[in-house]
């Protein structure tokens, strides 16, 4: 399905203006950058309808005169509790997505189950049937969420490949799909990761190490509490101070909430996520890793073949990727990413030239077109 904004309803948002609620409708603030935008519902192979945005054209066209030849396409998907926002949040020539349609490209951004404007079902409700609708992990999304929406856009753009860049979570699901599902190789011409997180064997963050140790049982306490959705309609956060001092169950997962809240400094682009992508990231934090869902000797027996969850082995992924990085991020580091580079055939690493960027820069510091969004569009161009 595909909704678009048309000239007289951009101009109509530019006189108006945005609140504050409008700032997670990326059509409108699309429209008041001055780009025309469309939003299209892609339905999963397992029921989830996500939104998916796209800014075919430049800035003040509604429509182009070439239509003889397509333009490449590029894939852009968010972190963990990210969304499309991530990628239009710092403005014209500065955001991402509107410097990749300056360039001529047809930019799409994906948006995870669960999140912004996602958190839909064909069959399951999110708030009846929570404990259904929130039983992912990042591995669900790379295997039915990433996939489905790269066959989508492939087919609506008649194109046979796109390059693809991902933040943070984006890079997970980027090798995650790309070893289980290896005919995706084939239809990714090239790959940018910001700070993509895989390997945790030196993972930095001493307190999210912490409470990795008690994943599971944090992770079973908030299942039985009906606590699925971090930042959600019921997250521990919105509930009155009378109910932490009689849970202590509630309190623990508001001290991870309050953690993830930190690392999160612009609050208006958080989306909410399911407290199972936190689990899995936590069970592989606890066994400095990079593996499948954990569920148990028994259960990975039956499900794996095997006592433990088995690795993702990066070096199946034939992509050109390039990982970009920085030494002062607090949940990825630089050990991690050159081995995991060392692993993946077509890899290469790129260090930010700035010794204080940060692991959210790559998508809200205003200096990431000169320290990384040019080198991106120059990598692009010679392989458009």
């Amino acid at each position: 399905m595909l909704k678009t904004l048309t000239s007289v309803t951009i101009l109509i948002c530019a006189l108006n203006g945005l609140t504050a609620q409008q700032e997670f409708n990326i059509q409108k603030r699309t429209a008041i950058d001055g780009y025309y935008s469309e939003a299209h519902d892609v339905t999963t192979s397992d029921g989830y309808i996500l939104e998916v945005h796209r800014i075919p054209f430049r800035r003040f066209q509604i429509s182009e005169n070439d239509k003889e030849n397509p333009k490449p396409v590029v894939f852009l998907m968010h972190g963990l509790q990210g969304s499309s926002l991530s990628y239009i949040y710092l403005g014209p020539r500065r955001a991402l997505a509107y410097l990749l349609a300056e360039a001529g490209y047809d930019v799409w951004m994906g948006n995870a189950r669960g999140g912004l404007n996602s958190r839909r079902h064909v069959t399951l409700d999110p708030d009846e049937d929570a404990e259904d609708f929130f039983n992912y992990s990042y591995e669900d999304i790379a295997l039915n969420d990433i996939s489905d929406m790269i066959d989508y856009i492939l087919k609506t753009t008649g194109q046979s490949q796109l390059h693809y860049i991902g933040h943070s979570q984006g890079g997970t699901v980027f090798f995650v799909m790309s070893y289980m599902r290896p005919e995706y190789n084939d239809k990714i011409k090239s790959a940018h990761l910001l700070a993509g997180v895989g390997y945790m064997e030196h993972f930095p963050n001493r307190l999210l190490n912490a409470l990795a140790f008690s994943t599971d049982i944090i992770y079973s306490l908030a299942v039985d509490q009906g606590i699925l959705e971090v930042l959600g309609p019921r997250n521990p956060n919105n509930f009155d101070e009378e109910v932490y001092r009689t849970n202590p169950v509630l309190s623990l997962l508001r001290i991870l909430i309050d953690v993830i809240v930190s690392i999160h400094k612009q609050l208006e682009i958080l989306a909410p996520a399911s407290m199972k992508q936190y689990a899995h990231f936590g069970q592989n934090i606890r066994t400095k890793s990079f593996k499948r869902w954990n569920y148990g000797p028994l259960k990975n027996l039956i499900k794996y073949g095997s006592l433990s969850a088995p690795e993702y082995d990066l070096s199946k992924i034939t992509i050109n990727t390039t990982m970009h990085y920085t030494v002062n991020d607090d949940l990825l580091d630089e050990r991690d990413v050159l081995s995991m580079a060392s692993v993946i055939p077509n890899a290469k690493v790129r260090k930010i030239a700035r010794e204080t960027y940060n692991h959210n820069d790559f998508v809200l510091a205003p200096d990431s077109k000169e320290l990384l969004y040019d080198y991106i569009l120059e990598e692009l161009d010679k392989n458009r």
